[in-house]
């Protein structure tokens, strides 16, 4: 057969045989082909647009894969609309508007076609097409691989995406394919997308990876059902559902996920079993708002990477786990916001860096039969409205078994606590909770730890070897009527009984003992209370406002701000005289913005600006308390609103001094705990506003975002002072300064070295303003020693004098 030739091969019995022969064209050959004819093409390129429309076999040669190329200048290269077969051929297109391949009608065949094209489709199936297609292969960086559209259908088995621009797989429009052992990856869009009501998608024994998206998203009231997939490296979230969306995730693997591995919100329903999740950035199941459900059965989620509870419950969602196994994650379960509910049968959750079971703003979990081994804290149960029941549940290995605080009021039923480091149930801070035939064994610290009075029941509960006592009621005792606890058949093996009030020990914390989650509780207290303040607190300074701002004015540079906080100065003094006078005085916001670069003294002047309102009697001490990020974002909720409070307290009567205020609302924060730091610390100030002067500071770009998209925030502050960089010459004083200091001398010629090289230096993000001045002077003098120690009798001029050689290299 010759070189760019058909061959067609009649298959029927009639004795007509016109049609069989050699034809010089794919179309040509179609048009003289019948049903169940076979043609066999030659190896060539043929730039042709074909549509197939009759029940043909249409191939390459045997034994020359790859060698019939199907590739015309624009349109659709291979339409299929009969019930037709198409093997061994390989398609090639170019534009952008149209398919590649286009499977229209019937039942097509197609096998070992391998599309490579920049088309808006790879493969597509419209209308009432259901295609068998095997062992096919789609590389198209333009568009989407597959896509089968408007109520299309058929099997794919053993095909492969090896690249694309949109989504590797997209049904919609009433579509239903099942997809068998395929591989889809390197996509710049979802690995497999279903959209649409009455869309459908399975997929099974299949592969998602390396996606440029979520690994699958089904979205618009779609369903699918996956059975023995694998999902995992993909750049979102591995799963994601919205809108009604229907799931079910059986045997299934989803794992090194950089964001959510399952998310799902707006009605959406996902159902799995016998599915691993792990090695997620944020949570493993983040399931949202009213009417969404999860239910998971015999699932195990673990190895999280990120700093995100493993299962999120919120805004009124709901969530089951059955025989579940959560482990090595930071924080287990969290369920938020009243009407969210969680559900947990016979469940281990393990291996918890935090909090397993955290209960808050309302909602509800109900644990049965779990186990809870290896946490910092079992169940936390933290506010006003938040309940549900732990019934027949055992809690090992944790600093605290249960905590219940802020009017919370859980039933936890038939559950140990065995060998707690700090306490195996814990109210305080209004708390409530009715605790029925619990029992606690080898408590570190105390049984039942029930503090400030809280309206607690418990019945027919036991204490066993707990260290500090099985059983402590501060402010109020079991026999208190109408305040604490209400205590009814307990007892204990100290003897036999519950103590009274009177004959406990005094509540001395162990110091041996971390504090953890308990020693962060606000509320708590023991018999000898720690003061708020640290004891290194400093005391009431003696200078002056006239010493302070001395020392303001001689500090290099700084001419504006000098001025802005000498005219803030004034206006807090003739305030201060007019009320002694007995006249109205204007109110004046002490809260300060400072901007500017790094090194510009702008922790030296809220130094300073605390020392002066403490001697103008406006700040009971005027010491200075920096905190930053670190400081005010804890790793779970809850955490950040004590650490923030904390760092307000050790502040009270001072400055609060937030370095880098912009980092507590990144561009992207998406759930970032900075928002939280932010709330509390803007009602801190409302709340106390006379205790604590809160200075915000950072670079002036990111301060002014930070302001601009916190305007509850920019409101309690009255101005704003920019700190500019430091001229050449100022960072020269600074350098005379240092060395007058530490007794040095600049020799002649090294004041105009020193200005040349403060004039070239890079004023980039790396530039440290004062911070290089004195990392300039501490250089010199490192060179100096360098250079004098080979001295044998150094004079005193040898010992004091810094030369130009003795700056460092220019940078």
């Amino acid at each position: 057969m010759a070189q760019g030739t058909v061959q067609v091969t009649h298959s029927g019995t009639s004795r007509w045989r016109r049609r069989t022969g050699e034809y010089a064209s794919l179309a040509a050959a179609l048009e003289a082909a019948a049903d169940g004819d076979v043609l066999t093409v030659a190896p060539g390129t043929y730039r042709e647009n074909l549509v197939v429309q009759r029940a043909v076999t249409l191939r390459g040669p045997e034994g020359s894969p790859g060698s019939v190329r199907i590739a015309p200048l624009d349109g659709v290269p291979l339409t299929v609309r009969a019930s037709a077969v198409v093997q061994d051929v390989h398609v090639e297109g170019q534009d952008t508007a149209a398919p590649a391949l286009l499977v229209e009608e019937g039942a097509p065949e197609l096998s070992d076609v391998r599309i490579v094209t920049r088309s808006a489709s790879g493969i597509e199936v419209r209308g009432g097409a259901r295609p068998t297609v095997r062992r096919c292969t789609v590389d198209n960086p333009a568009g989407i691989g597959i896509a089968v559209l408007d109520g299309g259908g058929g099997v794919f088995e053993e095909c492969e995406v090896v690249a694309a621009g949109q989504s590797g797989v997209a049904v919609r429009g009433g579509a239903h394919p099942r997809l068998e052992r395929c591989r889809i990856h390197h996509t710049s869009g979802a690995g497999l997308t279903a959209t649409g009501e009455n869309s459908a998608l399975e997929a099974v024994g299949c592969e998602v990876y390396e996606v440029r998206g979520s690994g699958v998203q089904v979205t618009g009231r779609a369903t699918a059902h996956l059975t023995d997939c694998d999902v995992h490296r993909t750049t979102a979230d591995g799963v994601t559902l919205d809108t009604d969306a229907v799931l079910t995730l059986a045997d299934c693997r989803i794992h090194d996920i950089p964001e959510n591995a399952v998310d799902l919100r707006s009605r959406s329903v996902l159902t799995l079993t016998r599915t691993t999740v792990r090695q997620f950035g944020r949570n493993g199941l983040s399931v949202w708002d009213p009417g969404t459900r999860v239910d998971a059965n015999q699932c195990e989620i673990f190895d999280s990477t990120g700093d995100y509870p493993a299962v999120w419950v919120s805004d009124g969602a709901t969530a089951v786990l059955d025989s579940c196994r959560v482990h090595d994650v930071p924080d287990a379960l969290f369920v938020l916001d009243r009407g969210s509910r969680a559900d947990v049968v016979d469940s281990d959750l393990s291996q918890v860096r935090n909090t397993a079971v955290s209960v808050s703003d309302g909602a509800t979990a109900q644990l049965d039969d779990c186990r809870i081994r290896d946490a910092a804290t079992g169940a936390w149960f933290r506010d006003h409205g938040s309940g549900g029941t732990l019934n027949g549940c055992t809690l090992d290995g944790v600093q605290t078994g249960v905590i219940v605080t802020k009017g919370a009021d859980p039933t936890i039923e038939r559950c140990t606590v065995d060998s707690p480091a700090e306490a195996g149930f814990y109210v305080s801070a209004g708390g409530r909770g009715t605790f029925l035939n619990c029992r606690v064994t080898g408590s570190a610290g105390y049984g039942f730890h029930v503090i400030d009075g809280c309206r607690t029941t418990l019945k027919k509960c036991r204490t066993e070897r707990c260290a500090r006592g099985g059983y402590e009621f501060a402010d109020s005792g079991p026999e208190a009527a109408g305040a604490g606890p209400v205590v009814e058949d307990c007892t204990s093996d100290e003897s036999g009984g519950l103590k009274p009030p009177a004959a406990r020990e005094p509540a001395i914390q162990t110091v041996s003992q971390s504090p953890g989650l308990l020693g962060a509780i606000p509320g708590q207290r023991t018999t000898e209370q720690e003061p708020l303040v640290a004891a290194t607190t400093p005391e009431k300074p003696t200078r002056t406002s006239k010493a302070v701002l001395g020392e303001l004015d001689a500090l290099v540079g700084l001419e504006s701000v000098k001025r802005e906080v000498r005219a803030l100065t004034d206006m807090i003094e003739v305030g201060r005289r007019r009320r002694q006078a007995g006249l109205k005085a204007a109110s004046v916001k002490r809260h300060l913005v400072f901007t500017g670069s790094p090194g510009t003294g702008k922790t030296t002047v809220a130094r300073l600006y605390g020392e002066i309102l403490a001697s103008l009697g406006v700040l009971e001490k005027g010491h200075l308390v920096e905190v930053s990020r670190v400081d005010l974002v804890g790793e779970h909720i809850g955490s950040t609103a004590i650490r923030t409070q904390e760092a307000f307290d050790r502040a009270r009567g001072g400055v609060l001094f937030v370095d880098e205020a912009y980092a507590l609302s990144p561009e992207d924060s998406g759930r970032d705990f900075g928002r939280e730091a932010i709330d509390t610390l803007v009602k801190l100030m409302e709340d106390h506003r006379d205790a604590v002067v809160v200075i915000v500071a950072g670079y002036t770009a990111e301060m002014e975002r930070f302001l601009s998209v916190n305007p509850g925030v920019a409101s309690r502050f009255s101005r704003t002072i920019t700190f500019s960089d430091y001229t050449a010459e100022e960072l020269l004083r600074i350098v005379r300064q240092q060395a007058e200091e530490h007794e040095y001398r600049l020799a002649p010629g090294a004041s105009e070295a020193l200005l040349k090289y403060f004039t070239v230096i890079p004023k980039g993000p790396a530039f440290g303003n004062g911070r290089t001045a004195r990392q300039t002077f501490e250089a010199m003098v490192e060179r100096h020693a360098s250079r004098v120690a080979q001295f044998e009798e150094p004079s005193t001029d040898d010992l004091t004098l810094l030369y130009a050689e003795d700056l460092p290299d220019s940078p």
